[in-house]
């Protein structure tokens, strides 16, 4: 394979401080229409210089800015992903910038809220997970972009990372940052600059959020974004529960924290958090074991019971610990469900789940003095049923539009043993002395850099295949069984998941390599279905650095060349009960190959496909089919909430590619 590039953005903790809180500007996102820059101007630079220097508040002549500092009114200069410039104004600058010659968008800049790929043998955390240490894609090299400070990680700068990227020549840009679940795409600055990536041929991995299991969470839910949700492993970190009556409920911790005890205890009291308040918080803050809610003296040589929530984890133990506790349990509650994640406690410490934090309940009110003691058991391999789709992994569908099914697919995201910082502790906490150059950590950042690694072997496999082509490749090929042979479950009751929370299906590399065919979708595709989405010139033109013209007489949004198919209103008042879809597959196996169409209807609904055989005769072959699906009642809005779901295969024998499809039916009183 050659060299291929694949980024990954990563936060280095250090503080600068905050302008914003010195003055009253804001940082802006500015995009410009290059092609109108006024011939007087040498480059663009100059102009956009010109433009800042024009607004009434500046009154600084283009020369004289020019023959100072170059950069000096400019956060960034955006060349590559779209054309622009960030600069801090203030909100009477910004409405002025709107009125001038050129300028497309001034947008608001926000905050986002927040891996090796070499072999690294006997990698683990202070023993857990011990084994080889290796990625996905360990011949790619990784370019590494700054864009946070501290858990600050501005717009402006996310922007100029991808910038800078695709500058660079990589091939596939990772970003596990999250957003806002509800902005329009053209109020996104990621999804801005990863439509810009994509057009330059870039795929877009990004995390899905871990806002999860609640509906319509999912975020970087463009459709030219691959979004990468959440999935357990085969491995588990397991810890036990034992109380003193024999009764074992089974956890999971990577604890490091050592008993303080006499060599006669075998038992620790118990106490809930609620029940040892101070008089100060009573019982709304230590049930969360929230800094200083707990009284010591009934914390003290006990272990303590904390909800989940409020505060982090970790920090629960770190309170119970100043309160003179001797061991933290981490209690689930809804909407966490059954998921669990390990953590690196200070003191012994484990999570349980919300049927276990129950049997605790039951134990402890029956018993005047309740006793425990923990057990850590280290690492535990081959643990059934795996995949499970992570309790916390965003959930769809995209709330900008249902027409697209997000997430496309999900990774492993729980319990990822991963490369860390030696100067900061694993818990990072200020007190915690421990360090290691790994941890164990969860999140959909954890899952996205995966399937990073994944699109990386594929750019690697298949030079030629655009961005969506191997997005195609890996959602066509993604399994929805678990090592059981039963449908994939979701953590949080442990019944079966939906495509709201799968996607497409978990990831399976070998697949993936050999799709048989796969479905692209070009820039001049996703700005049809932003018509088809009815967004207005002005949107659009956040994405098109000229004017577009809309096809909107035959043009549905439902009729994006995605892999998946969904269908629901977006309008009120109107409804549907037959909708026709027509996708177009591109042939990529050798020689000549026949498919067959192999269709599962969803419950209230009839689906057929025309023609039902394909055949290709070579490699490159574009061939096109129409799928109809009749309904028994109202295809209708999200809000209305009936979801049905089922299955197109194209099948030539060898491969199986798969469609999820999706109806939304509406809710007749």
């Amino acid at each position: 394979m050659g060299q291929f590039w694949l980024l990954i953005y990563t936060i280095i903790c250090f503080i600068i401080p905050n302008s914003a809180q010195l003055d009253n500007t804001k940082s802006f996102i500015i995009r410009i229409q290059n092609d109108v820059k006024p011939s007087v101007f040498t480059d663009v630079e100059q102009w956009y210089r010109a433009t800042l220097g024009n607004l009434n508040s500046r009154k600084i002549n283009s020369e004289e800015i020019t023959d100072k500092n170059p950069n000096q009114d400019f956060l960034h200069l955006y060349k590559n992903v779209f054309h622009g410039f960030a600069a801090r104004l203030t909100p009477q600058e910004a409405k002025e910038l709107e009125q001038q010659s050129g300028v497309m968008a001034v947008l608001p800049d926000q905050i986002r809220h927040l891996h090796t790929t070499r072999v690294v043998p006997n990698a683990s955390l202070f023993g857990f997970g011990k084994g080889a240490a290796v990625g996905v894609a360990p011949k790619a090299r990784i370019a590494v972009y700054k864009i946070c400070w501290g858990e600050i990680c501005q717009e402006s700068d996310i922007l100029a990372g991808l910038d800078k990227a695709v500058e660079d020549g990589v091939h596939v840009i990772s970003i596990s940052i999250g957003g806002s679940a509800i902005r329009p795409f053209h109020l996104d600055p990621i999804a801005i600059g990863a439509f810009g990536a994509m057009a330059r041929g870039v795929l877009v991995s990004a995390a899905a959020g871990n806002s999860g299991p609640d509906m319509m969470t999912v975020v970087n839910h463009a459709p030219w974004i691959t979004t990468v949700g959440a999935s357990t492993i085969d491995r588990r970190f397991q810890a036990d529960l034992v109380l003193e009556d024999g009764m074992v409920i089974t956890g999971a911790s990577v604890s490091s924290g050592k008993w303080k005890r006499d060599p006669g205890i075998i038992f620790f009291p118990l106490i809930h958090g609620r029940n040892a308040s101070t008089g100060e918080f009573r019982n709304s803050k230590s049930a969360f074991c929230k800094a200083d809610s707990l009284d010591k003296e009934l914390v003290k040589g006990k272990i303590v019971v904390c909800d989940r929530g409020g505060i982090g984890r970790v920090k629960k133990g770190e309170v119970v610990k100043d309160a003179g506790g001797v061991g933290v349990i981490v209690a689930n509650v809804a909407p966490h469900g059954e998921g669990m994640i390990s953590d690196s406690y200070t003191i012994p410490g484990m999570v349980i789940t919300e049927s276990g934090r129950k049997k605790l309940d039951d134990y402890m009110s029956s018993q005047t003095n309740p006793m425990a003691k923990i057990v850590i058991k280290g690492t535990r391999n081959g643990v059934k049923p795996a995949p499970v789709v992570a309790s916390f992994s965003s959930r769809g569908p995209s709330a900008d539009s249902v027409y697209v099914l997000k997430p496309d697919v999900i990774a492993p995201g729980v319990d990822i043993l991963a490369a860390w910082p030696e100067d900061v502790p694993p818990s990072e906490l200020p007190s915690d002395t421990r360090r290691s150059g790994f941890n164990i950590l969860s999140g959909t950042s954890m899952s996205c850099p995966h399937v990073s690694g994944l699109a990386a072997l594929l750019k690697g496999a298949h030079p030629d295949w655009s961005p969506a082509m191997i997005r195609s490749a890996m959602m066509t090929t993604a399994y929805t069984i678990d090592s059981e042979g039963k449908p994939l479950r979701d953590e949080e009751s442990y019944n079966e998941s939906s495509v709201w929370s799968t996607g497409a299906g978990h990831i399976d590399p070998e697949k993936a390599v050999d799709p048989g065919l796969v479905y692209d979708i070009t820039a001049n595709d996703y700005l049809q279905f932003l018509c088809a989405m009815n967004y207005s010139a002005q949107a659009i033109g956040k994405f098109s650095p000229k004017p577009f013209k809309c096809n909107r007489k035959h043009n549905k949004p439902w009729n994006i060349n995605y892999p998946s198919i969904s269908i629901a209103n977006d309008s009120e008042g109107s409804s549907m009960r037959e909708v026709v879809i027509t996708r177009t597959v591109t042939h990529v196996g050798e020689g000549v190959s026949t498919y067959n169409a192999l269709v599962t209807s969803p419950k209230g609904a009839n689906v057929t496909v025309e023609p039902q055989t394909m055949r290709f005769a070579a490699k490159g072959e574009k061939q096109s089919y129409k799928v109809k699906i009749v309904s028994d009642k109202e295809v209708g809005s999200w809000g209305s909430m009936e979801t049905q779901s089922a299955k197109l295969i194209w099948t030539d024998g060898k491969h199986n590619v798969v469609s999820p499809i999706v109806v939304v039916y509406q809710h007749l009183l």
